[in-house]
């Protein structure tokens, strides 16, 4: 990063519901804040590849290299193995996985700032384990289409419409909540 300070970067990581249950994998892009979410049965390695898998599938492995050419994580278990993130299922390189140092998950602060908002909805301690991957979606259409205050009052989703295009981000399944819409409270997901 140091070397191509205008790289694309995404943040990886994981959010726990109650020990043991469901986790929500989430991903996020530092240039606009925007923020993906994928619902887990486990928070096991084989789990968290196959979303990246899901991904390049979705986009096709040229817009998927050009979205995510870094992520960025932390040395969680999940995350363990850098290969099976790193090259898709012919052996091709399609992204390039760096990990935090240590106890400092303020390098991907972007991401753990956002989930912030997940836990406007879900406080610590929530369950996952009755929610879909529906719900997953809701919660992170509600929190793309919060204005920030970081983003010069500009929303993550029409931001990465910006950067991204608009068939780009409907083919992320994602969808554009009115500013008056806007729910992050627990009754979202309700």
């Amino acid at each position: 990063m140091e070397m191509d300070p205008d790289q694309r970067v995404v943040e990886m990581d994981t959010v726990e519901g109650r020990k043991g249950g469901k986790v929500f994998m989430t991903l996020i892009w530092r240039e606009n804040n925007l923020m993906l979410i994928f619902l887990l049965e486990n928070k096991e390695m084989k789990s968290a590849s196959e979303v990246i898998d899901k991904l390049e599938k979705i986009l096709g492995t040229e817009d998927f290299e050009r979205l995510f050419p870094l992520i960025l994580t932390d040395n969680g278990s999940e995350f363990a193995d850098p290969g099976l993130f790193e090259y898709n299922a012919d052996g091709s390189r399609r992204t390039s996985i760096y990990y935090c140092e240590p106890k400092h998950s303020e390098q991907k602060g972007g991401l753990e700032k956002n989930h912030e908002y997940i836990r406007y909805v879900l406080p610590k301690g929530s369950s996952f384990d009755d929610l879909t991957q529906e719900h997953a979606q809701l919660l992170a259409d509600n929190i793309n289409s919060t204005a920030r205050p970081s983003l010069a009052a500009l929303r993550p989703i029409d931001l990465a419409m910006r950067y991204f295009g608009k068939d780009t981000v409907e083919r992320l399944g994602l969808t554009v909540i009115d500013h008056d819409d806007v729910n992050l409270t627990p009754s979202l997901l309700k």
